[in-house]
């Protein structure tokens, strides 16, 4: 039901995909998407009953962003706060609606440059359609389940466009063999580099933690960070994108054999532990082919870290 009993205005461009299995969304709508402008969650048929086609959309994550794309049409809010509320029902609307709802950031520039490589129009609806399943930016498709919109799914958004540009650097740096990891050295470093980053968390026990990572790169530094809980139980919980980009990074490093640092740092404990943390910082470092703990104190990222312990010492 609308707000103040007015109309819903228009929230950034949205499409409705059929739904094929696991195949990637962005991949899907490239065969599937209509021409005219994407069809809005109230129009599917038989209220109550969830949908079988994927709904993606594309969010302003910024008051300057928001003024910029108003020019095109992108959206009729007075501001960026009412913006943010009608895109919230659009969303939770969706989320009834839909099996599948997926979201991306829908940044100005990226969308201007897109339109000029494709000789589109950025007022006209279908350009905006084509922007969202763009396949090259599928990695920055993020699932929508609920999650609160300004507080915890924007910025996850904006990490989301930051992460899919590293993860198009490292495509690009191992000749197109990330994704589908065919060629052989791809997937072996993969597995090592995701190896790594199991034996730094299972070395660190119990505790609130985030992982950064880099390496120096032809093209620039390539980075990545993600947050860890590791609870008593052995659990260990890390966003899937930030997964994603954190083993493909040390994936880079290790297939190309390039210089990188990693630092782990946070709290260290648990409450079965009587409620006792300690704060913890370690460093390690890699010529290309291991990784080992730093030959001293670091600092990375602006943090101190003692050298980290030895990863052939955790099982």
């Amino acid at each position: 039901m609308p707000r103040n009993g007015r109309p819903r205005r228009t929230a950034p461009p949205s499409c409705r995909l059929p739904a094929r299995g696991h195949l990637p969304a962005a991949r899907a709508a490239e065969q599937a998407l209509p021409a005219g402008r994407g069809t809005r969650p109230g129009d599917a048929p038989e209220p109550g009953r969830r949908s079988e086609q994927a709904f993606i959309t594309g969010i302003l994550t910024s008051r300057e962003d928001f003024e910029r794309a108003r020019a095109w049409g992108v959206a009729d809010a007075a501001d960026y706060d009412d913006y943010l509320l009608d895109t919230a029902e659009l969303l939770t609307e969706a989320h009834r609606t839909f099996e599948v709802v997926r979201a991306r950031m829908f940044h100005p520039v990226d969308f201007e440059e897109f339109c000029l490589l494709h000789r589109l129009d950025p007022a006209e609806p279908a350009a905006r359609d084509r922007y969202l399943v763009n396949p090259p930016l599928q990695t920055q498709l993020l699932p929508y389940q609920g999650e609160d919109l300004a507080g915890d799914f924007v910025p996850r958004l904006v990490r989301a466009r930051e992460s899919g540009l590293t993860l198009r650097h490292v495509d690009l740096l191992l000749d197109g063999g990330l994704y589908g990891r065919e060629q052989r050295r791809v997937r072996d470093a993969y597995q090592r580099g995701a190896e790594v980053l199991r034996r730094i968390l299972v070395g660190a026990g119990f505790g609130v933690y985030e992982f950064r990572c880099t390496v120096e790169a032809p093209g620039g530094r390539l980075e990545a960070a993600a947050r860890v809980l590791h609870w008593e139980d052995g659990v260990v919980r890390i966003n899937d994108e930030d997964l994603d980009l954190v083993c493909a990074v040390l994936c880079a490093g290790l297939a190309r054999e390039l210089p990188g640092a990693a630092l782990l740092h946070g709290s260290q404990g648990a409450a079965a532990d009587c409620g006792e943390y300690r704060e913890v910082a370690w460093a390690w470092g890699s010529g290309g082919q291991d990784w080992t703990p730093a030959p001293g104190a670091a600092v990375l990222s602006g943090i101190a870290a003692a050298p980290g312990y030895s990863l052939g010492t955790v099982c």
